[in-house]
């Protein structure tokens, strides 16, 4: 059985893609940059905001200074509207609950900056107790460096074979793999399957429930 589960935000916990791009979109046109449709950003996001923004820039403007310029206006308004649409998958708060009662250890990694990380948890799932919650932080690289991981198993004190780590993109599969933990993609997210199968993690589940099963698997 897993002691700790250690959850992706974007697109495994939350979607999250709604208020991410009309926040960038926000950014882009008050910069006098195109915009994009929604469905584009489902492989725009994943790798921290910066990168978001990189892919979002046109050909030819993906400068580090405008990349900043970007940043400066998404911060304030994302930090207004990133509830306006956003939700919690279906499953996902019975899951959580579940797990906390069985008295499994939970975590989020997440490659969204700390501030909107810790506000999307606590606004999302009151009454979880996380051991951890960790978005991207000053100094601290981007998943799929293992990192954060390393950070959450110093606070939640287990070892790496009693460890899920649970997320939708190959980012997340590739961070379990240099972290030396299972892996469990989930296909409700942004990411395709194939993206996910391209990794080889241990577990691809496609509803929230299966999770608990395969953290209560003794083998």
């Amino acid at each position: 059985m897993k002691k700790l589960v250690i959850f992706d935000l974007d697109g495994t916990l939350l979607n999250t893609i709604a208020d991410l791009a009309q926040s960038t979109n926000h950014a882009l046109q008050t910069l006098g940059y195109p915009t994009h449709e929604e469905s584009a950003y489902n492989f725009m996001v994943g790798n921290g905001i910066n990168k978001l923004f990189e892919r979002a820039l046109p050909e030819g403007e993906k400068t580090e200074e405008n990349i900043l310029r970007v940043r400066r206006e998404f911060i304030p308004f994302y930090d207004l509207h990133n509830a306006d649409k956003s939700r919690p998958y279906p499953g996902i708060p019975q899951l959580l609950e579940q797990l906390q009662e069985q008295g499994v250890l939970l975590a989020v990694a997440s490659n969204k900056y700390q501030a909107a990380t810790a506000k999307l948890v606590s606004r999302y799932f009151p009454n979880i107790r996380f051991t951890a919650v960790f978005g991207q932080r000053d100094g601290i690289p981007v998943k799929p460096d293992p990192t954060i991981v390393h950070d959450i198993l110093d606070i939640a004190k287990v070892s790496k074979e009693d460890v899920l780590y649970v997320g939708d993109s190959g980012v997340d599969m590739q961070t379990a793999v240099n972290a030396g933990i299972t892996a469990c993609g989930v296909t409700w997210g942004f990411r395709p399957r194939t993206e996910l199968e391209g990794f080889h993690p241990e577990h691809i589940v496609d509803k929230a429930d299966a999770i608990a099963g395969i953290v209560a698997c003794r083998h």
